[in-house]
């Protein structure tokens, strides 16, 4: 054999060697790195808790815009901006001797006179405002109206302040406003006093929908569904597969969700993260609102 050949030979022996040696490493990693095909949750018994949520500002509940009733000479301002009045005090003093008072204990606001200026009938000019009796109007859609009965509490989230302020459902308005073809109706939640909390401010209120206590909850990422619906989860059987068993659910906060029959407190369920329902995909026992806040 010549030199040329065993050289060309020698050559194909160790390319087939290193094809080998990669193609066994390759095999191991792969065999070593294949993933469990199923995570596991535990049921467990705890609470769930969902809401409606709706936006809105702070508002005063009682406001007075002081209105000059005919032609008139400022004499005397008693009052300027900021300053706070009782009901009944006098405002403005006129040249002719005429007094015009106060109707409402509050903060005096936009003052739109000065002394000695003559202002004809109608003019705005100033206004009281009660800081100390504060209210938030919010539209409700009127599938949602249920969920805001007269004197229901509410929780108001007031971001500018960074706190939480208990409140109560004063009222509902009778008639509804249609926009864009939907229908509204403006509620009143009465709120209770809180030191910084300002007219203007920008509020959110969560009311209750749902609530369960003691109730049997899995992830909502265990849930699955079968062709029509059917809310199902896998649970390993005697031999250590996979088996599918069906599920009654009831409501979910949009990460757990309340099992009424199918699975017991303590039991394991199987899922795979590439098959995961996730939030959105559920379609179980939840709101047609928002939801939130689990107290599991």
């Amino acid at each position: 054999m010549s030199a040329k050949r065993k050289s060309k030979t020698k050559k194909w022996v160790t390319i087939s060697i290193i094809t080998m040696v990669v193609v066994g490493i390759a095999a191991t990693l792969l065999m070593r790195s294949k993933p469990t095909p199923y995570e596991g949750a535990d049921a467990k018994v705890g609470d769930i808790t969902t809401y409606y949520s709706f936006s809105g500002n702070v508002e005063t509940k009682d406001r007075q815009t002081v209105v000059s009733e005919k032609v008139m000479q400022i004499s005397t301002i008693n009052f300027k901006e900021g300053d706070t009045v009782k009901d009944g005090d006098v405002l403005i003093k006129t040249t002719a001797g005429d007094e015009i008072k106060s109707k409402i204990s509050g903060v005096v606001t936009n003052v739109n006179v000065e002394e000695n200026a003559q202002v004809m009938a109608g003019v705005k000019l100033l206004e009281i405002v009660d800081n100390n009796n504060l209210k938030i109007s919010v539209k409700v859609d009127e599938y949602d109206i249920a969920a805001l009965a007269i004197d229901k509490e509410a929780t108001v989230k007031i971001g500018a302040i960074d706190k939480e302020i208990k409140g109560k459902v004063e009222s509902m308005s009778v008639e509804g406003q249609t926009v864009n073809g939907v229908t509204y109706f403006t509620a009143t939640i009465d709120l209770a006093k809180e030191a910084g909390l300002k007219i203007g401010m920008s509020a959110e209120v969560k009311v209750i929908s749902d609530e369960v206590t003691g109730a049997v909850t899995i992830p909502m990422t265990a849930i699955q569904f079968d062709d029509n619906n059917n809310p199902y989860v896998l649970k390993k059987d005697s031999k250590g597969a996979a088996t599918k068993a069906e599920i009654t659910v009831g409501i979910n906060d949009g990460t757990t969700v309340e099992i009424k029959s199918g699975v017991s407190s303590g039991e394991t369920v199987l899922y795979s993260k590439a098959t995961a329902t996730g939030v959105m995909g559920f379609r179980g026992g939840g709101n047609r609102n928002d939801a939130g806040g689990s107290g599991n």
